[in-house]
């Protein structure tokens, strides 16, 4: 299928790594422009190098810019013209005790998985409803909906960028404008990776058993039976993106392999 991607031009938030990552190298696939973001220069670069070796001459770029900024994402807005596809990806997740997580604490996962996100889409949708066409994909978590006691803060967001999102969606009015949510499961993106591969070597355990141990303990019955790969999260992203989707508005869809257990 034919995703008329072509001409498009998409502005993805940290996306130097994980589902970021694979939704960028997806939509280049299907021959948008890219513009990738950071707040890590060297991460920045190292991605945009990898994004060029596979996508030789391909129309992509980056910005580095730490999103928890709100004086950084002001100097980055300017830079972002004639976007027509924004994924709201940036976010932080940690485990904790709610009881000792401090204000500041919550406030760095208020900034940046929920405030970049409305300050990148109050910049970006005016624009896309002025010439009647748009995407902005806000990247959530099934934590979100079932929010899990040690990941309060980070469920917390999650939930309020779906409300973002759907609010949103009702200013797109008779345009061909959409917002949506995208509701991940368990994603085996480099930060699980890492955390996986110290808990091997600290317990001298094969990666694949703790891999699988963790399943277990937190989503035995995901329907994979296996941590979801970023790629299979911007499938559904890449196609939320392109022309072909815009029947779907206000809409929080999963990618979850049944986590959630709802209908």
């Amino acid at each position: 299928m034919d995703l008329q991607l072509k001409g498009k031009k998409a502005f993805i938030s940290g996306a130097t790594q994980g589902i970021g990552f694979a939704i960028a190298s997806q939509l280049l696939e299907e021959g948008a422009a890219v513009i990738i973001n950071g707040s890590n220069p060297d991460k920045a670069r190292k991605a945009l190098d990898q994004l060029l070796q596979a996508f030789p001459g391909a129309a992509v770029t980056a910005i580095v810019a730490d999103l928890s900024d709100r004086e950084a994402v002001e100097k980055m807005l300017p830079q972002l013209e004639d976007i027509d596809i924004l994924i709201n990806n940036a976010g932080i997740f940690g485990i904790g005790d709610f009881f000792e997580t401090a204000d500041e604490d919550w406030y760095r996962y208020f900034e940046i998985n929920l405030m970049s996100a409305m300050r990148l889409s109050r910049h970006l949708l005016p624009g896309m409803i002025g010439k009647g066409w748009g995407r902005i994909i806000f990247i959530s978590s099934e934590s979100g909906v079932n929010v899990p006691g040690n990941m309060i803060p980070y469920g917390m967001t999650k939930a309020a960028m779906s409300a973002l999102s759907n609010g949103l969606s009702k200013l797109t009015r008779g345009t061909a404008v959409t917002v949506n949510t995208v509701l991940g499961g368990p994603t085996y993106s480099e930060g699980v990776a890492k955390a996986v591969t110290e808990i091997a070597r600290a317990q001298q355990m094969d990666i694949a058993q703790v891999k699988d141990m963790i399943l277990q303990q937190s989503n035995p019955h995901i329907l994979l039976q296996r941590f979801i790969d970023p790629g299979e999260i911007a499938n559904l992203v890449t196609y939320l993106a392109s022309p072909r989707s815009v029947a779907t508005n206000g809409s929080s869809l999963r990618a979850d392999s049944g986590v959630l257990k709802v209908i």
